[in-house]
């Protein structure tokens, strides 16, 4: 790969290359939330399936995230070595062999050899990710990355709330209420027929999404999509990095990973544990399966207003301090707030709507603290970018420590797992991303 030509071909491109080249980077968001937002329906229907705890059946986010902090670190030198859109062809194909192995891990109703394809769904996504962020953030202004990261994240969610639909749909029938009140009732044989017939139905829709995958890797590796060079800095980036031989020495940017580790867990205890607190307020699965639709869906609303408000009416700095500020106030409403409401023909405890607007709180904070993080990072923005991948296995850990607490208190007292997570967030936003040594000064 020519890394000057490259460099050049991202800054020299046309209004209309920039817009196909955002166009397809948004498609790969979209796929993304698809593959990512399944979970919220998959650990409820393996919690079911393989008779699993709380904990256990977060064994499913656990899997697919930790993979990012496995992968992060190899997938930068990864696209080093072949590029980024070759780069993004293996990710995808390291996708598709995770749903491939969905096929025998059904056929055994083995949970451990799910969770080995979740991995591989989740190290796939980790090469994706780290190609895609930066392109985004460098297709354009960086005054309006904010912008650009929220269209991303429509893209995102968007396919966030047509995944856990689409996925009961096709794997969920009218009369599985019947079936999951008969369950407890069963003999051990006719548990273990009933059971396996349930599991069994992800072997279609996952096969389909692996030959999916395969296309979309050769697609992205034959599209006009450009190669980026993160080696160059400017005179002026050099001239301050002039003195830096590690990356652990820009603050900004290890406490953004931090920051980011965080965030996506409280993103994805908002969307992966609302069905589950449906369920203790006596709310079926086939009505709950719409909840993380209802969150993900105040993500989108958050995405829109900041399209329409970053930068002209507000700083994108600005937005991440309302939003962290908004999710401690949220939380604390989740877990004192009481009372029955019907609300969109559900009848539940109020409680369950601040977590849906959790989704509000977090929609701008991963797009505030991902420019704010690679400022000035020049030759190690590749590196810094896989860091902050690495932060997504924030995904992997949460969710386990709100099902520790669900399994040893109750779903309800769980969610204070997420309040020192928004303290964080405020330092970040207020202060920490103006670090630049990890001196007092």
């Amino acid at each position: 790969m020519n890394q000057q030509v490259s460099s050049v071909a991202v800054s020299s491109l046309s209004k209309r290359d920039t817009l196909i080249s955002i166009l397809i980077i948004g498609l790969l968001f979209f796929i993304f939330g698809f593959v990512s937002w399944v979970n919220a329906i998959l650990i409820p229907y393996f919690k079911i399936a393989c008779e699993l705890s709380n904990f256990e059946s977060y064994l499913v986010a656990f899997a697919f995230y930790i993979s990012y902090f496995v992968m992060s670190v190899p997938s930068s030198f990864l696209l080093k070595s072949v590029g980024f859109k070759k780069g993004m062809m293996i990710g995808f194909w390291t996708m598709a062999l995770g749903a491939f192995i969905f096929v025998p891990a059904a056929l055994g109703r083995t949970y451990e050899v799910f969770l080995l394809g979740l991995f591989s769904l989740g190290a796939g996504l980790a090469i994706l990710q780290t190609a895609a962020n930066p392109y985004i953030t460098v297709l354009g202004p960086k005054e309006r990355a904010a912008q650009r990261i929220s269209i991303m994240g429509i893209c995102n969610k968007g396919a966030g709330i047509l995944a856990p639909l689409l996925f009961a749909a096709v794997i969920l029938k009218a009369t599985d209420g019947t079936l999951f009140k008969q369950l407890p009732l069963m003999n051990a044989a006719e548990k273990s027929v009933a059971l396996d017939e349930l599991i069994r139905r992800v072997i279609v829709p996952y096969t389909c999404v692996g030959i999916v995958l395969v296309g979309l890797g050769l697609m992205v590796r034959y599209s006009p999509l450009p190669e980026i060079d993160t080696e160059q800095e400017s005179e002026a980036v050099a001239a301050a990095n002039s003195g830096k031989t590690s990356i652990f020495q820009f603050p900004h940017l290890i406490l953004g990973a931090i920051a980011i580790f965080l965030h996506v867990g409280t993103q994805v205890i908002a969307i992966d544990t609302i069905i589950g607190y449906a369920g203790s307020m006596n709310i079926q699965l086939l009505e709950a399966k719409v909840f993380p639709s209802y969150t993900l869906f105040a993500t989108i609303c958050g995405y829109t207003i900041g399209i329409l408000i970053i930068p002209k009416l507000i700083s994108q700095v600005n937005v991440l301090r309302i939003c962290t500020i908004l999710g401690g106030l949220f939380t604390l409403l989740i877990i004192f707030g009481h009372g029955p409401v019907r609300i969109l023909g559900h009848t539940a405890d109020i409680s369950i709507w601040f977590v849906v607007l959790l989704g509000l709180a977090n929609s701008l904070v991963w797009a505030g603290i991902w420019p704010l993080a690679l400022d000035g990072l020049g030759r190690y923005t590749k590196l810094g970018a896989s860091i902050m991948i690495m932060g997504l296995c924030g995904n992997a850990i949460m969710p386990l420590f709100y099902g520790y607490f669900a399994d040893l208190y109750d779903l309800r007292t769980a969610y204070w797992v997420l309040f020192p997570c928004y303290l964080y967030l405020m330092f970040y936003a207020f202060k920490g991303h103006q670090l630049r040594s990890w001196g007092l000064k």
